[in-house]
């Protein structure tokens, strides 16, 4: 398993892009996305997915010149178009006017579609935390990628509908709750295909709705599925991405689960940011009851074997801190796809530790 320290593997995810048709700067800010993915310990979000954004750059699915395009412009609303351009593109941009409608309006909300895949959802809770605001993000497949099937259910309906809520403050840096709805990202279960690895029990079903660790079972015909979070009780996973799809799908104007869904492309999302300055207390007050809890919580008695709490974001940041002093590790066949990819663009890998 080779492993490559960030700033390599940030130029030579940067060259990828460029030469697979993304303009230096588009091509800059995707590729520090998809790096602060790999180093945060979300390897389904980072380096792996360049592959496929090329594919989709040069099949013209995605358009890398396109910009966020705004339907409505209301003061505490956006309603925008990505016009199928890169998804961290459109989305840094709509969280930066979001961020700025809210410090005049206290919360801010706004929608997006045909937005190429959006990545990492905790990227745009991480710039909100960092303008003391909290925020809610939310996102499906645009009616395509459907993984997810119903409780009962054999085929898929919905996508794996990532979750986030992030909210300024904290000893150690703001709390980023980033999940995916299911029992493991889409991206995940395709790390392990391509590594010609099995998948952990409990994470997805073959056609026929049975347990299964075999990836290639989600991708079959007729496909797998995905099983959604909660393991026993997990019509509460479905339940919040049945939700979610509404609310991205039906409210961004973009698309739902639907039959003879077209190939995945990226999201429909979307945001919510608040400015705690202007609800009650302020953000002193906000930022103080934050320190309290998290205070409180940690203090609590641990069981033998534990050594301390984790709270949303710790993962992260432990993983982040581990990362930069040895280094990115890439498993190996994803890897060689990326390897494949630069021989086909004349781009020179970095050194593998």
């Amino acid at each position: 398993m080779p492993t490559i320290s960030e700033v390599d593997l940030l130029r030579f995810a940067t060259e990828l892009l460029q030469t697979g048709g993304i303009g230096p700067a588009q091509a800059a800010v995707v590729a520090d996305s998809l790096v602060q993915a790999n180093l945060r310990g979300h390897d389904s979000h980072g380096v792996m997915r360049i592959p496929f954004y090329v594919a989709k750059v040069k099949d013209g699915s995605v358009n890398p010149n396109a910009v966020l395009t705004l339907e409505k412009d209301a003061p505490a609303l956006l309603v925008g178009d990505g016009g199928w351009g890169l998804g961290q593109v459109i989305v840094r941009d709509l969280m930066a006017r979001l961020v700025t409608k809210a410090k005049t309006t206290g919360i801010a909300c706004g929608t997006l579609k045909r937005a190429a895949h959006i990545g990492r959802l905790g990227e745009y809770a991480e710039i909100a935390a960092a303008s003391n605001m909290a925020s809610l993000i939310c996102a499906n497949t645009h009616g395509a990628a459907q993984r997810v099937a119903p409780i009962g259910g054999k085929r898929p309906r919905l996508g794996t509908n990532p979750l986030c809520i992030g909210m300024p403050g904290g000893a150690q840096g703001p709390f980023i709750f980033d999940i995916g709805t299911s029992a493991t990202a889409e991206g995940k279960v395709r790390v392990k295909k391509i590594g010609g690895h099995q998948c952990p029990p409990g994470w997805i079903l073959d056609p026929d709705g049975n347990a299964t660790t075999d990836p290639n079972q989600l991708y079959g015909d007729p496909p797998g599925s995905i099983l959604p979070m909660g393991g026993e009780q997990a019509y509460k996973g479905f339940g919040l991405a049945y939700m979610i799809e509404m609310l991205s799908g039906s409210l961004s104007g973009g698309s739902c689960a639907l039959p003879q869904a077209p190939p995945p492309v990226g999201n429909c999302a979307m945001f919510v940011v608040w400015n705690p300055e202007l609800f009650g207390g302020g953000i002193d007050h906000t930022l103080s009851e934050v320190a309290r809890l998290e205070q409180y919580v940690r203090d609590v008695p641990l069981v033998d074997g534990v050594d301390c709490i984790q709270l949303p974001g710790d993962p992260e940041r432990r993983v982040a801190a581990q990362r930069r002093e040895v280094g990115i590790p890439l498993d190996d066949g994803n890897w060689k796809a990326l390897l494949e990819l630069a021989m086909q663009q004349k781009v020179t890998p970095p050194q593998v530790k």
